[in-house]
């Protein structure tokens, strides 16, 4: 991975590829890996950007004050990218929104996959596994979290762990932990969501979520889908929270005729 480092702090980059820009960003329980299942596809046709969120993979977790789309455009000027296809799953999925409704000039096409909607009203599926990471960060016991982590986005409500591909919650594992320790940090120095008309975003719109998924999700993607000016909504069957690591083929046949508009 390439740093990009100045004052305003440190990112970590990979580029892949040749053609148009598309620029990937990850979950909130992932990193830049979480991507690499789409990634050869791609780069057959695109230049893909994938970088590590502050405080995510190898990305510095913040010492001051920052914004999401700040880091993102910064990250842009610094490739020479005008104007890219933007792809981001769950926080990221918010970071491109936020990105698009920022600088709708920088954006070609956007796709938003299981992105959280802010000041949602959470059912009890999502207040119980924030009161079970809680308990568990509070007592010290990182393991117990990043298990409460596991269970939630990459399981799922709707299935058991015999229906997860092997290996998959492992290679979580990790990350699960950096974003962990790290929360703490990034969430004392961000400077929040962008609060914007959804029905101002003036380009092409293709929102995701697993059918697998928890049941918020499921309805904020179709509060997406329905704010956004033309956005198509798909759904998933086979994919829980984590659409790129469950069902990577299906999000690129998805996702190939979106980008080559």
């Amino acid at each position: 991975m390439i740093t990009l480092s100045d004052d305003l702090g440190h990112l970590s980059y990979v580029v892949t590829g040749d053609g148009p820009p598309v620029v990937l960003v990850h979950a909130g329980i992932a990193d830049h890996h979480m991507w690499d299942p789409l990634v050869p596809a791609l780069a057959e046709r695109y230049t893909v950007v994938r970088y590590d969120l502050r405080g995510f993979g190898r990305s510095a977790p913040p010492s001051g004050p920052f914004t999401e789309t700040g880091d993102l455009l910064r990250l842009l000027d610094h490739l020479g990218h005008e104007r890219v296809r933007l792809v981001g799953a769950s926080w990221g999925g918010r970071v491109a929104v936020d990105f698009t409704l920022t600088h709708p000039d920088r954006v070609h096409s956007l796709a938003v996959l299981a992105a959280p909607w802010p000041g949602y009203g959470w059912g009890a599926e999502m207040v119980a596994y924030d009161e079970a990471e809680t308990a568990a960060l509070a007592a010290g016991d990182l393991d117990a979290a990043v298990g409460v982590n596991l269970d939630m986005w990459v399981r799922g409500p709707a299935r058991t762990w015999d229906d997860v591909a092997p290996g998959l919650a492992d290679r979580l594992r990790e990350p699960i932990r950096t974003s962990l320790v790290n929360q703490d940090v990034v969430g004392e120095h961000a400077q929040g969501v962008v609060r914007g008309d959804l029905s101002g975003i003036p380009v092409p719109t293709l929102v995701g979520v697993g059918k697998l998924d928890v049941a918020d999700f499921q309805d904020i993607a179709r509060r997406y889908a329905a704010e956004i000016p033309g956005a198509a909504l798909v759904e998933f069957p086979t994919a829980a929270h984590l659409i790129a690591l469950d069902a990577p083929d299906e999000l690129t046949a998805a996702l190939t005729p979106f980008l080559a508009r």
